[in-house]
């Protein structure tokens, strides 16, 4: 066969597939808060910026988040699409003022929170914040941090604050150990509905998980009508696995680690869409001592691949070289920015290879080594749709190493715990 027409081929059967394939299975969940995104006038794609949890905890005050939003512009990270800076637990005074208005903690953020979303606006970035479902936040109810601050009761109260004070992100904690599923369904909603009458457009993210012991709401449930972003995992660990050694599965109660949080995610993807993502929760990249960047650079890859929100959680101000090229991986951001706002999904099963369609014809394809030695994983063009053809070729996302099909296959060496993110040409 003439090699134009053997590109044709290809080609002709590659559109079939991105049209009928390539898509994760759905499940037959019913999606909580009816069609379309829970807030409008939202971007299509999943939020990105930077959250302060994961290195700052109850310590944060606001001349951290002012640097953390000077090394945000200054790394080139903004521009690279991490716009949202967001205050996690603990900005908070612990009770309410006599109005029954949440207030800023005298002490640690004395200019007060409109302020300080001004700073951040004005370096063109957005501001998020965070609060509690219920009658605390997450540090309250576990005993770290005093009152009840939480929005459980005041959701409008609340919602109008923070659309006042120019938030626009708002991260909303279940924090309870009322498990019952109606009171969760009302809580969420109820503050929906507050940011929706708002007046300002503010993305919903949402867990449901926290303070629940053996269950994962986020993940049993499809809430992609109340919420922008829906936690399905517990926390994040910046650390491989938390899956004790030789059991099957991480137990549901207690931290994750990043191929647990994959593991987990792999059989919701059908959930995610334009203005409504998986949260896959935050990046662990730079992160503490025990991710190696093999590791750093599959929670990025495995993130995109799942058209997840990426926020970094680790010290902007004072990360070194190779953490800030990790997370501004052009390649990566751009397929987990693509417009087809679309996750992708395991080929044959296999948990070391996920494709995902991009745009109107494009295909990624990762391989995750998960072995402790460094191998060469493979891929068969047919498993792709693919017709078996030598020019079909592979550009990895990380290296720009292009990986020319052979015999029908793709063949990459993989380092261990490392991820290749393969641009089909």
């Amino acid at each position: 066969m003439p090699h134009r027409w053997r590109r044709a081929a290809v080609v002709l059967v590659t559109l079939v597939v991105l049209a009928l394939g390539c898509t994760p299975e759905g499940d037959d969940t019913v999606r909580i808060g009816g069609d379309g995104p829970a807030i409008g006038g939202l971007p299509a794609t999943a939020p990105m910026g930077w959250n302060s949890w994961n290195t700052f905890g109850c310590t944060i005050t606001e001349h951290t988040v002012r640097a953390q939003a000077d090394a945000l512009v200054s790394s080139g990270l903004a521009a690279k699409g991490y716009r949202y800076v967001v205050v996690d637990d603990c900005w908070m005074a612990p009770d309410r003022n006599g109005r029954g208005q949440l207030v800023a903690d005298p002490v640690r953020f004395p200019s007060g929170i409109a302020a300080l979303a001004d700073y951040v606006h004005a370096r063109g970035l957005k501001f998020g914040i965070y609060t509690g479902a219920r009658e605390k936040t997450c540090a309250q109810f576990g005993g770290t941090y005093p009152g009840a601050a939480g929005s459980g009761g005041h959701e409008f109260t609340d919602a109008r604050t923070f659309a006042s004070w120019g938030v626009d992100f708002v991260k909303d904690d279940w924090c309870s150990g009322d498990s019952a599923h109606d009171d969760q369904i009302a809580s969420f909603t109820a503050m929906r509905d507050a940011i929706r009458s708002a007046g300002r457009p503010m993305v919903y993210s949402i867990n449901p998980n926290s303070g629940i012991a053996g269950s994962v709401p986020g993940a049993q449930f499809d809430w992609g009508g109340v919420a922008t972003m829906t936690r399905a995992t517990n926390d994040v660990s910046p650390v491989w696995t938390t899956r004790p050694a030789g059991a099957d599965a991480t137990p549901a109660s207690g931290d994750q680690g990043i191929l647990d949080i994959v593991d987990a995610v792999a059989p919701i993807g059908a959930r995610v869409g334009g203005g409504s993502f998986v949260d896959m929760d935050m990046l662990v990249v730079g992160v503490g001592n025990a991710l190696t960047p093999a590791m750093q650079r599959t929670q990025m890859s495995m993130w995109a691949m799942m058209a997840a929100p990426l926020m970094a959680g680790n010290d902007l101000a004072t990360m070194n070289t190779r953490t800030r090229d990790i997370l501004a991986n052009e390649a990566i951001i751009g397929i987990d920015q693509d417009e087809r706002v679309h996750a992708g999904a395991m080929v044959a099963d296999n948990p070391e290879i996920w494709s995902r369609a991009l745009g109107s014809k494009g295909l990624v394809v990762s391989l995750t080594n998960r072995a402790d030695h460094p191998r060469t994983l493979k891929v068969s063009l047919s498993s792709l749709g693919l017709a078996g053809d030598s020019s079909v070729s592979g550009v990895d996302a990380w290296t720009g190493r292009r990986y020319q099909a052979n015999g029908g296959e793709l063949s990459v060496p993989v380092g261990v715990d490392d991820t290749a993110v393969l641009s089909i040409q």
